[in-house]
């Protein structure tokens, strides 16, 4: 069944005006949410998201809804675990609270399009390659391999090559001027260092999806439902950055569940492939039929359980522990510490995060 074109048209220019109308509310008021104001933000974004599904639903058919509601529920989970790198870059670059939200806002935008490109791309070559799964699931696999090794490694604060070259290239002043990103400084005019934040936390975000993409296409084909599930995953992201606080530190085995998550959906990519029986060097070949094919419920009860299962043991291992209200808080010697690209990062930035909480609490 196709998705209507009148659909996907009305999705589009829904999510580009909710995008515009949020990116003006920022933009008219700098400031750090309170918990309630992030709390009611969060809540409308995933009763959205799962409005969306239940439209999908009624306009398509079962499958497009289930597939749909998997893979935003991946990406939502591995976005949350993007925050602990956010949460790096912003202590890194001493970002004044009441502007983080705008450039987080900024970077997600800058983000959305680079993964919108991404997608389109990706999709271009599952359509003509099939057998790119095979490459998929193995990486997939790699990277679950690489969260789990290197959640308690410590390693300097390398800065990506691209925002290297902009800190050579940019004339940029010293200090923050509001949430600006051009001014004018003794006659001349100057980037700010908000423009190499929002750079780094767009560029970020982009190396996450060279993860993220790959393993939502092994949960659906359909370009649409790629992109609107990053959307909405992306979609209050900023406004959960400032809600979970202190909690955040206590999401200690979050990158071991989406671990497991991105080594299943390898494993299911794999065998689709194998199903699929399509080879770089070999003519048309008939498919598999021996060979199962995970169905896409299975694969979103596995996703639902493996995040209840690393959230309640990741609650239960810190419980004790406060979690402060607010924006999440770090040392710039800490942030200093992390590195800043993709899951593995987010793996040590978990790891130092929960490490610093237990420290405040037990004081040597």
């Amino acid at each position: 069944m196709e998705l209507p074109v009148w659909f996907e048209v009305a999705t589009f220019v829904g999510l580009t005006v909710l995008l515009l109308a949020d990116l003006a509310i920022v933009a008219r008021r700098p400031h750090e949410p309170s918990i309630k104001e992030a709390s009611l933000w969060v809540s409308f974004y995933i009763s959205l998201a799962l409005v969306f599904g239940l439209l999908m639903l009624a306009f398509t058919n079962g499958t497009y809804a289930t597939e749909f509601y998997a893979g935003w529920l991946t990406e939502y989970s591995l976005s949350v675990d993007n925050l602990f790198v956010f949460v790096i870059i912003m202590a890194r670059f001493q970002v004044p609270r009441k502007f983080q939200q705008e450039a987080l806002m900024i970077g997600i935008i800058i983000a959305l399009v680079l993964r919108g490109i991404f997608i389109l791309l990706g999709a271009v070559v599952i359509e003509r390659f099939v057998w790119v799964f095979y490459i998929f699931g193995v990486f997939l696999i790699y990277t679950a391999f690489n969260l789990v090794r290197h959640r308690d490694d410590d390693e300097d604060y390398e800065e990506n090559a691209f925002i290297r070259r902009m800190r050579k290239v940019l004339p940029i002043t010293q200090d923050y001027h509001g949430a600006k990103i051009r001014v004018s400084e003794n006659g001349k005019k100057m980037w700010t260092p908000m423009i190499v934040v929002i750079l780094a936390l767009g560029t970020t975000d982009l190396i996450f999806a060279l993860d993220s993409i790959p393993a939502i296409f092994g949960l659906t084909r359909e370009p649409f439902i790629v992109f609107t599930a990053n959307v909405f995953a992306l979609m209050g992201l900023r406004q959960l950055y400032f809600l979970l606080g202190g909690l955040l530190k206590r999401l200690v085995y979050l990158s071991l569940g989406l671990a497991v998550i991105l080594a299943f959906i390898g494993v299911k990519l794999i065998l689709e492939a194998v199903h699929e029986n399509q080879l770089p060097f070999a003519s048309e070949r008939e498919p598999i039929d021996s060979i199962p094919e995970i169905p896409i419920w299975l694969s979103l009860s596995i996703i639902l359980g493996v995040l209840l299962i690393a959230t309640v043991a990741s609650l239960l291992k810190t419980r004790g522990q406060i979690a402060t209200p607010g924006a999440p808080d770090v040392d710039t010697e800490t942030a200093r510490s992390v590195a800043t690209g993709g899951p593995e990062a987010a793996a040590k930035a978990e790891a130092r995060l929960a490490e610093e909480k237990g420290e405040t609490r037990n004081p040597r």
